[in-house]
């Protein structure tokens, strides 16, 4: 049983990219980290990374989309610290591209699955030990593609995330009799392991997105863990329901 004043964050999909930089920021924040993934092997040289620069870390690993290893892991957690002050609901993704016409049962679900039943599970696992944490909150993950629908093929990604923006509120209605806020941050273009693809095969097209960006530049991992940090902190004590937009204006478009 860790110091009952530690705080303790539990972080989905946190091995790499914006999840891991999260991490990072809380830790340097003061919170215990606990980093979720499927790599394992990724898994312990991240807490190895945490545990060099100070940062107090465990990692489990267990997939967000499977409800009992969901529900078992974050008891353990639960258990373990006495508490849970902060869910970040990070883990998701594209999960590929398909048109509706061709879109297999198995491909819809499996998106859905990734972006909407992850967040719904760790959720609602994580309740009974936010309602002991000191500020509790969780925070989600939105995106553009929640409100202009998604790009060609990521149609059903796009009503996933609209889903998050509605649960998270939703959960924020839910939750607010117990002083758990609950939030979701809405990342733009960040340059991350997630575009790797298109970065290495088409970089022009990358390299252009930024002109669609009022700010001018891409964002960085750090863009949104510092947005992160401010929404799980006593600074944010009043805020819940929202979205906030990480995207240097790139939703207004240019």
């Amino acid at each position: 049983m860790s110091d009952s004043n530690q705080k303790i964050a539990v972080i989905t999909g946190a091995t790499g990219g914006i999840g891991f930089a999260v991490a990072k920021r809380l830790g340097k924040d003061g919170f215990t980290v606990i980093l979720n993934g499927i790599e394992d092997d990724k898994g312990a040289a991240r807490v190895k990374e945490l545990k060099e620069e100070g940062i107090s870390s465990e990692y489990y690993g267990f997939d967000v989309t499977n409800e009992n290893a969901v529900n078992s892991n974050i008891k353990k957690i639960g258990e373990k610290y006495g508490k849970i002050d902060a869910l970040i609901n990070n883990a998701g993704g594209l999960g590929g591209r398909s048109r509706f016409e061709e879109m297999t049962t198995e491909f819809y679900r499996s998106v859905m699955a990734l972006n909407l039943d992850s967040a719904f599970f760790a959720s609602r696992a994580a309740i009974p030990y936010l309602k002991k944490g000191d500020q509790p909150s969780i925070i989600n993950y939105t995106s553009n593609a929640g409100w202009n629908a998604g790009g060609p093929g990521a149609g059903i990604y796009g009503t996933s995330k609209a889903a998050v923006h509605t649960l998270t509120r939703a959960l924020a209605k839910d939750l607010a009799e117990y002083g758990i806020r609950v939030n979701a941050v809405s990342p733009g273009t960040i340059d991350t392991p997630f575009h790797a693809q298109i970065k290495s095969t088409k970089p022009e097209v990358f390299a252009s997105w930024k002109d669609n960006i009022l700010l001018g530049r891409l964002g960085e991992p750090e863009d949104v863990a510092s947005v992160v940090s401010f929404l799980v902190s006593k600074d944010a004590s009043f805020l819940t329901a929202e979205t906030i937009q990480v995207g240097g204006g790139q939703a207004l478009g240019i």
